[in-house]
């Protein structure tokens, strides 16, 4: 087999009910020439015999079994394993339509661009839920992406969807030590790519799942968020520092819809407490920022103001579940 252009990487952990849907999409791609890599997470159940089943029937397949260490740990051994320029992340209980890398593909080579993007579709009980958008292909410089990635009106910070050249990972790896790694990590990887383009194309089904890291009740570790949030306005600070309307005003909308779940998902009032105190922590740290902010709206500083100053009044108003809300 010839160097693949691109490397995809998909970290593999008890997912058995759903891996063989997420390799034939890979598979069955118009674009041919690619390596699967699939990491095998120390699956306990049939996830990595499964694995191993393709990778007899197709030489394009990688196949990695590995110590259980997280997602993050799945991501870097698939990174450092990687031979093609450009690099890309399926979970193993997503898909793709069939055209997918070659549109991202050519996108970054017509465009010279560093990072392709597409938009997704999400699937819901077995229905994917279409969502008709306008037809659009919007190319950025650096800048023009770090201000997109923040806005959130094209795209977030969700690893998936996204073709990079394997040259933005350079010296950056996912923290193995946090649950959730999309935040900490994607900045960066933007922050070394010279040019990005977007298209309004829907190429990546996200399996929406009862008991994914997205949708289960909240828990301590959910607060690894705020860890990656005070890294990423350090670093904007610096470097960025013309966006900090933009990540700002993106860290709040943040803070606020953890705070909207810990409302109403946390039963015990002493947890509950504890969680908005440390996050009361960031907020004071950076309330100044905030409360200057001109894109967040007076009830986004009203909550602010709140949490600030007086954690204890969102437990007694029960209006502030209603009104604490994402975007």
């Amino acid at each position: 087999m010839r160097q693949p252009d691109i490397s995809i990487i998909v970290p593999v952990y008890n997912s058995s009910q759903y891996i063989s849907k997420c390799i034939d999409s890979i598979l069955a791609q118009t674009f041919q020439n690619f390596e699967l890599i699939l990491v095998n997470d120390g699956s306990t159940d049939q996830s990595g015999q499964i694995c191993d089943q393709y990778a007899e029937k197709d030489s394009r397949i990688v196949v990695i079994h590995k110590k259980n260490g997280g997602v993050s740990s799945a991501r870097n051994a698939g990174i450092n394993t990687a031979m093609g320029e450009y690099i890309s992340f399926v979970d193993g209980d997503d898909w793709v339509y069939k055209d997918l890398y070659l549109k991202l593909y050519e996108l970054c080579t017509a465009t010279n661009s560093d990072i392709s993007i597409c938009s997704i579709y999400r699937e819901v009980n077995g229905d994917v839920i279409h969502v008709k958008k306008e037809e659009l292909i919007k190319e950025m410089d650096n800048t023009e992406a770090m201000k997109q990635l923040f806005t959130g009106k094209y795209f977030r910070f969700a690893v998936w969807a996204k073709l990079y050249k394997k040259s933005c990972f350079e010296n950056i790896r996912y923290p193995e030590d946090r649950r959730l790694d999309d935040l900490p990590t994607t900045y960066k990887v933007f922050s070394n790519a010279n040019k990005v383009v977007y298209t309004s194309y829907s190429g990546y089904i996200y399996l929406l799942r009862e008991n994914s890291i997205i949708t289960s009740s909240y828990n301590e570790k959910k607060l690894d968020v705020f860890l990656g949030w005070d890294e990423i306005i350090a670093f904007m600070n610096e470097n960025y520092p013309q966006l900090s309307e933009e990540y700002i005003s993106c860290f709040v909308y943040y803070s606020m819809d953890h705070v909207y779940s810990i409302l109403n998902q946390v039963k015990d009032p002493v947890e509950k407490e504890k969680y908005i105190v440390y996050i009361q922590r960031y907020i004071r740290k950076y309330y100044k920022e905030i409360i200057k902010n001109t894109r967040l709206s007076l009830k986004y500083k009203y909550l602010t103001i709140l949490i600030n100053y007086n954690v204890k009044f969102l437990f007694l108003n029960n209006k502030i579940k209603s009104i604490v809300t994402f975007r």
